[in-house]
């Protein structure tokens, strides 16, 4: 019998003044067997960097053809197609010909570096790209917010995010590589 995946429940609110977006969402996330809590919270906050009301969760982790999150135009267009981690290029070549923008959000800094460094020439000729590294710590950091029922607040000012509960908040200032 296969292991299903964990649920949780997240009502989050995002204050995105950056972007003068301003809601709650009350979001469902499954915990795939094979992901960390970590890479779950990085996803969720990556969707209030580009929360929007058609802004969902693809099966992600288990497809190769889906992103971790996307944003599909009425028609059926990808408008934003959102991956996690380090894409091979193949795979960011597919995205940036499917969608008009790809994002890739890299978190674990050591091999994101040496990632990046293998990949940024590579990369370089897609204007649809945006590469943006978060801290180190911000896995950690998100992993100590975690629970089967969360009720979150996100602040974006400046291009920093705070996000947090009424016990513990992260601070986090990604940077655009790309």
């Amino acid at each position: 019998m296969a292991i299903k995946a964990t649920v949780y429940k997240t009502d989050l609110q995002i204050s995105d003044m950056d972007r003068n977006y301003y809601r709650n969402h009350a979001l469902t996330l499954a915990l795939h067997p094979s992901e960390t809590i970590e890479r779950m919270m990085i996803r969720l906050l990556v969707f209030a960097l580009h929360a929007h009301e058609d802004l969902a969760f693809t099966r992600g982790i288990s497809s190769n053809d889906e992103p971790d999150l996307w944003l599909k135009l009425p028609g059926g267009d990808i408008d934003s197609w959102i991956d996690l981690g380090q894409p091979d290029e193949k795979r960011i070549r597919k995205a940036c010909g499917r969608a008009r923008e790809v994002f890739i959000y890299t978190y674990d800094q050591r091999s994101a570096d040496v990632w990046w460094k293998q990949m940024c020439n590579k990369l370089d000729r897609f204007d649809n790209l945006h590469v943006i590294a978060l801290p180190g710590d911000t896995a950690t950091s998100l992993a100590q917010l975690a629970q089967r029922s969360m009720t979150l607040q996100c602040s974006i000012q400046d291009n920093e995010i705070w996000i947090g509960d009424e016990r513990n908040n992260a601070h986090v200032v990604p940077e655009v590589l790309k």
